[in-house]
């Protein structure tokens, strides 16, 4: 459940290289000499030195990180909303570029609402406790359709075509009819989406700090409801003698200090 967050805490350090981290050798008891075991011995940090800046991240090199979060409910009475956000980080030019793309849609506006259904409620205000990656679905009603889905693609190739063209129309997008708004955007450093159906509920997905959720919450018959988001991670390819090089390196690096001492 902390995959996804993990991801997203990382975001900010992908492509910055890894730093080498302690590094301990065993050392062997020769029995002949009677001399007692050493256990584990730090390598002093000149020998380190040495080491620290062959690793590389090689074939997994960051090139592009995007979010594409998308909502979208469908009334009993035939209302439409749907709120979608997008936003990526493209690497492929060494300064991080940012896009990000808000926009909401409510159809059939006009449309009778449908009639609230007795005292029904929901109480969601717990989840704002958890972190880490969050989904939910709360329903008081009958012959409603709800789900939530997160997926993860990681790939190598090129970043997004449409990335580099992507404008920043704005930060955020909201549209308000006959007791329905829907709203896509950023909140300082807030992701969201929220759709609202006045006496039937809420739909949500956010990224925030510490957190990565999606929300749903009926009181009511006979609505869809549905929240996607979709995490998509871009490596560079490397040509296979590029890796296989620099697996031999690494490998040829990793043997020091693993001898045995007397």
């Amino acid at each position: 459940m902390n995959i996804a967050r993990g991801w997203l805490c990382a975001l900010p350090l992908l492509g910055a290289g890894l730093a080498a981290a302690p590094a301990f050798a065993q050392t062997a008891a020769d029995s002949r000499h009677a001399r007692p075991a050493r256990g584990l011995t730090e390598i002093p940090d000149n020998e380190l030195g040495v080491m620290r800046g062959r690793y590389t991240v090689g074939n997994d090199a960051v090139l592009w990180f995007g979010v594409s979060m998308v909502s979208t409910w469908q009334t009993a009475s035939g209302q439409t909303l749907q709120g979608q956000l997008d936003f990526g980080f493209d690497f492929s030019r060494g300064t991080p570029t940012v896009s990000y793309r808000p926009s909401v849609t409510i159809t059939a506006g006009d449309a009778p609402m449908p009639v609230a259904q007795g005292q029904r409620s929901v109480d969601s205000a717990g989840l704002a406790n958890v972190s880490g990656m969050v989904q939910s679905v709360q329903v008081a009603g009958d012959g409603n359709v709800a789900g939530n889905v997160t997926s993860l693609t990681v790939r190598d190739g090129t970043a997004p075509a449409a990335a580099a063209a992507a404008a920043a129309a704005g930060r955020h997008a909201e549209a308000v009819a006959a007791g329905m708004s829907a709203s896509a955007g950023f909140d300082g450093g807030d992701a969201r989406i929220l759709l609202q159906v006045d006496g039937h509920g809420a739909a949500e997905q956010w990224i925030r700090a510490g957190s990565l959720g999606q929300s749903i919450r009926l009181g009511s018959d006979g609505q869809a409801v549905s929240n996607q988001l979709h995490l998509e991670l871009v490596r560079q390819s490397l040509p296979a003698n590029a890796a296989l090089d620099q697996g031999v390196a690494q490998a040829i690096s990793l043997t020091r200090g693993l001898g045995g001492r007397l």
